[in-house]
């Protein structure tokens, strides 16, 4: 999922110090903290205060803006050839899966994320059969693509293997969809897997990074991306949808509506959409496309929910799905106004950095 950056550990408490080579690599890692609870007061926690915020992760999310959670601790950590990989106990959340320093998923609302980036799009299509994940290595993607009975064939395509054997190993509420016979991994590149196959997909699912300075993924949310890697595998009736970034009132204008922006310029039928992930401490978007009309019917979608969805959902259902495209006057200004088209040469970045401009410098 989205969110990833890379920057430095500061070095207090430090769960990945025997990962550690050499201070090249330390500089590869992003910049947060395990802080003792004695340094979040003026005063050092006595008694019920003391037990109960041992440790604190905190993530730098702007220049001005940092967001903390109370831990109980760190379960595991790993180091890959392409980024860091931590499993926190948060009191607030449950277990988080922290990549390069960004928290890209919790336990207690990760369904949010998962379920607005999955089912809007086979909901919408009139009989999914084959689908494409790029990046959703943690499985939680997959896992909602398999709760419709009728896909066949779900390809998930993670350019790290060390990500997805560790959730596969950790994240136990996607182990079930680890193991169904119709998930098919490939460890890489999503643009060169589209590439080399002639496969078309039914539905096809960007659950990928934010774009950022040296990041891995910049180049899959251009417009000639779309145009020439997205839309030749895709069916006729096919239907793209991708994370788009936050969508908040003051985050909007960071990638969310460029991105919006870009795909109209490739697709005919383009809805942004939006809710609110409390563990981000914001709104997500995410933006959904096709050549074929897309037809937004409660009951439509509320009849398809009950006919083809195994279980239940916990956050979706028709009403809802359809409220969140009815973002509020602000955000709908913005995406009306957009003018960026993103082509490669003027991406637009989340804060942070990544590892390519690491490795330049």
């Amino acid at each position: 999922m989205g969110r990833q950056d890379q920057a430095q550990v500061k070095q207090r408490w430090d769960p990945h110090a025997h990962l550690r080579k050499n201070k090249k690599e330390e500089d590869h890692f992003s910049e947060f903290e395990i802080i003792p609870a004695e340094d979040n007061y003026q005063n050092p926690p006595t008694g019920n205060d003391q037990q109960q915020h041992a440790e604190w992760f905190e993530e730098q999310l702007e220049d001005d803006l940092k967001w903390s959670f109370a831990l109980n601790g760190v379960l595991h950590a790993a180091t890959s050839e392409f980024q860091d990989i931590v499993l926190l106990d948060t009191k607030r959340f449950g277990k988080a899966l922290v990549i390069d320093g960004k928290l890209q998923s919790a336990e207690r609302d990760e369904f949010i994320y998962h379920e607005c980036l999955v089912h809007p799009a086979l909901l919408l299509h009139d009989n999914p059969k084959t689908i494409f994940i790029m990046g959703g290595g943690e499985g939680s993607t997959a896992r909602e693509s398999l709760k419709h009975k009728d896909v066949e064939k779900v390809i998930m395509c993670d350019i790290d293997r060390m990500v997805v054997d560790f959730c596969r190993e950790h994240l136990t509420e996607n182990q079930e969809a680890f193991h169904d016979d119709k998930l098919h991994i490939v460890f890489n590149d999503a643009k060169d897997e589209l590439e080399k196959t002639e496969e078309k997909f039914d539905v096809i699912v960007g659950d990928l990074p934010d774009p950022i300075e040296g990041g891995p993924c910049n180049d899959l949310y251009t417009k000639p991306f779309y145009e020439q890697v997205i839309k030749p595998h895709l069916k006729d009736n096919g239907i793209f949808v991708t994370q788009a970034g936050l969508a908040g009132i003051l985050s909007h204008k960071d990638i969310f509506t460029s991105i919006y922006n870009t795909i109209k310029h490739v697709f005919k039928y383009v809805i942004a959409y939006t809710a609110h992930v409390p563990s981000y401490a914001d709104s997500c978007g995410w933006v959904l496309a096709s050549d074929e009309p897309l037809k937004l019917d409660v009951e439509q979608l509320n009849s398809r929910i009950q006919e083809r969805i195994r279980g239940d959902l916990l956050y979706l259902d028709g009403a809802s799905i359809v409220s969140s495209t009815v973002v509020n006057k602000m955000i709908c200004t913005s995406l009306l106004k957009e003018t960026q088209v993103l082509t490669g040469e003027n991406v637009r970045f989340v804060y942070g950095h990544g590892l390519a401009k690491n490795s330049e410098e």
